[in-house]
C-alpha cells in the first residue's frame, strides 16, 4: 500500500508527473488540466471537430512525427511572427485555434499536459479546463467511479514541479461535479476553486502564469481559458495506429 495514492477514496487529486504514477494504475479515469493552455486548447480545437496529437517539448521530433502521422504542427507561440512560408499559425494559444477548421490534424507540444497525457497508461484520459468543467466531470462518472484529477503545473528551470495557480482551480473547478468520497486533496482544491469563483477572470489576469501570457501579448488566451463551463465538449484520449512512432501515436478526440 503506498501512503500517496489516496485509495481509500474514489475522487482523488495530485500534482504532475508523480500525481499520474501514483493515482493514474488505480483509478477508472483520470482528468488532465492544464489551463494555460494544453487543456484549453485542446477543449477549442476538439469541439471544432479537429484531432489534436499531444506530443513532449522537442520540435525537431514533433516535425517528424507530424511528418508521420499527416497533421500540421503547432508552433511555439514565441515562434509565429517569426515563421514564413506556412499555410496555418497554429500554436499553444487558444485564440489561434478558435477558427481551426473540422478534421485538421495537428500535433501539439506541450512540456506539460501532452507529457502527462502520454503517461497515463491503460486508463481512460480525458483532458479537462475551466471552459467544459461541468461537462468533463459528468462524462468522467459515466465511466467509473474511481477518478484522478491531475493538475499539471508548471517547471522550474531546474525541471521541478511548479504549482500553477490555474491549474489548482481548473481541477477545483472539475472535482466540485463529481460525486463520491474525496480526498482531502481534492476537497482542498475544491476549496480554492469556490473561493476563487467571485473573482475568476481577474485572479487568472492576476496569477504567474496569467502575468507571463499577458506580458507577451496573449491576453486574449487568459480570457478564453477563464470561460467557466462555456462548452460542453469533452475529448477522451485514443491511440491511433498510424503513423512511424505507433506507440506515440495517441490523440485526443471528442468523446
Amino acid at each position: 500500500m503506498s501512503f500517496y495514492d489516496q485509495s481509500e477514496f474514489e475522487i482523488r487529486c495530485e500534482w504532475g508527473i508523480k500525481g499520474v504514477e501514483q493515482l493514474a494504475p488505480i483509478s477508472n479515469v483520470v482528468i488532465i488540466v492544464d489551463v494555460l493552455s494544453f487543456s484549453t486548447c485542446v477543449e477549442i480545437a476538439t469541439s471544432r471537430g479537429a484531432i489534436v496529437f499531444p506530443f513532449q517539448w522537442k520540435y525537431e521530433d514533433a516535425r517528424e512525427f507530424a511528418t508521420s502521422v499527416g497533421a500540421e504542427l503547432a508552433l511555439k507561440r514565441s515562434d509565429i511572427l517569426q515563421e514564413r512560408g506556412v499555410s496555418h499559425q497554429y500554436s499553444l494559444s487558444p485564440q489561434s485555434l478558435s477558427q481551426v477548421p473540422a478534421g485538421t490534424r495537428l500535433v501539439l507540444p506541450s512540456p506539460n499536459g501532452s507529457t502527462l497525457s502520454l503517461m497515463t497508461g491503460n486508463t481512460l484520459t480525458l483532458v479537462g479546463c475551466l471552459r467544459n468543467s461541468r461537462a468533463v466531470a459528468e462524462a468522467a462518472m459515466s465511466y467509473g467511479s474511481q477518478i484522478a484529477v491531475i493538475p499539471a503545473g508548471e517547471k522550474w528551470l531546474d525541471s521541478s514541479l511548479c504549482p500553477a495557480f490555474e491549474d489548482w482551480i481548473g481541477a477545483g473547478a472539475i472535482l466540485s461535479h463529481l460525486q463520491g468520497s474525496f480526498s482531502p486533496e481534492a476537497e482542498s482544491a475544491i476549496a480554492a476553486y469556490h473561493q476563487a469563483t467571485p473573482n475568476l477572470k481577474h485572479l487568472l489576469k492576476q496569477c504567474s502564469s496569467g502575468k507571463e501570457l499577458i506580458g507577451k501579448g496573449f491576453e486574449a488566451d487568459v480570457d478564453l481559458a477563464a470561460e467557466l463551463d462555456v462548452s460542453e465538449g469533452v475529448s477522451i484520449l485514443r491511440h491511433t495506429p498510424d503513423g512511424k512512432l505507433g506507440a506515440r501515436a495517441y490523440t485526443y478526440q471528442t468523446a
